[in-house]
């Protein structure tokens, strides 16, 4: 507790899955957050849950990939808080199509989406960092999209790639300023089991088709050393510590919260020696808000995933 005591932090990204846990985390180490989302009403829910513990927290309504909703939403953690030391970002479009089949619009929205967001959220916290004379750091949620590449998904890996890019050369812009850079890379999460992947555990028979690169959770979960999906949580900490002065000598660079999923060798299947598979793997998860436990996922019956999106 404590570690961004003084500090203030604008998150981008309201839901109770990430945006909601960083913005609880980084609240419960001291810092007061600004809460920033396209909708209002889950920036709302997000601050009442962090107030609810007796924490600092504001919302605001603003779409990352917009220039004035960013400049205001900058202006509103000013005039809240007087400062702002920590932005966090990780807004942006998906679209999912073969190459063949993708859609120049589509295209364009998920592309160009990520990385705008990431230009916009440090290009205007990074001016009022300089402006108040102190600095700061920034930081940018990936995905192993940005490390890969992954059939079907080409523009999301050509999004987040860019992203990856766009971060290390704006530490290098920077860093005169004291202003630091970072990113975090997870692999598919947990809470994605009750949320997008749902299906494939309540029903033995699902299966997807349409997509060329289909793969199940059980895949997934053999593939990786640690044995387990990250959480909401471990992004959160991750972003803690980028966050604080632990870290000041620490930009440009990325952080994968992926169980060791990125380093292994690529043939390499863990779970094939280690008996692991995700209906057993499912029984154990617990269903989480900001970070907390909510309720036990329950495989048999989907009235227990409620809704967690």
């Amino acid at each position: 507790m404590g570690r961004l005591e003084g500090k203030v932090a604008l998150v981008f990204g309201a839901g109770p899955n990430i945006g909601g846990t960083i913005a609880h985390f980084l609240a419960r180490e001291g810092a007061k957050v600004v809460v920033a989302d396209m909708n209002h009403d889950a920036a709302e829910d997000t601050v009442a849950f962090i107030k609810g513990k007796s924490l600092t927290a504001h919302p605001v309504q603003a779409n990352a990939t917009k220039a004035e909703d960013v400049e205001h939403a900058v202006t509103e953690t000013l005039a809240a808080f007087g400062r702002i030391d920590i932005a966090v970002n990780m807004a942006g479009r998906v679209h999912w199509s073969h190459l063949l089949d993708m859609k120049l619009d589509d295209w364009n929205e998920s592309v160009l989406s990520f990385p705008t967001a990431g230009l916009l959220t440090t290009k205007y916290a990074a001016k009022a960092m300089i402006a108040a004379g102190h600095g700061g750091s920034i930081i940018h949620l990936l995905s192993t999209a940005a490390h890969f590449g992954e059939a079907s998904g080409t523009a999301y890996t050509s999004a987040k790639a860019a992203l990856l890019s766009f971060a290390r050369s704006a530490a290098m812009d920077l860093a005169q300023y004291g202003i630091r850079v970072n990113t975090v890379t997870p692999c598919a999460m947990e809470h994605q089991l009750w949320t997008l992947m749902k299906d494939e555990i309540f029903d033995p028979d699902w299966q997807r088709p349409d997509r060329m690169s289909f793969y199940s959770r059980d895949d997934y979960l053999k593939m990786l050393p640690l044995q387990r999906f990250p959480r909401a949580s471990d992004l959160a900490w991750a972003t803690v510590f980028l966050a604080s002065d632990e870290s000041e000598i620490i930009t440009g660079i990325d952080i994968p919260v992926d169980a060791g999923l990125r380093h292994k060798y690529p043939t390499w299947t863990p779970g094939d020696h280690t008996g692991v598979n995700i209906k057993d793997y499912a029984q154990q998860v617990r269903v989480t808000r900001f970070g907390e436990p909510h309720e036990k996922l329950l495989p048999q019956s989907e009235e227990s995933a409620g809704d967690q999106t």
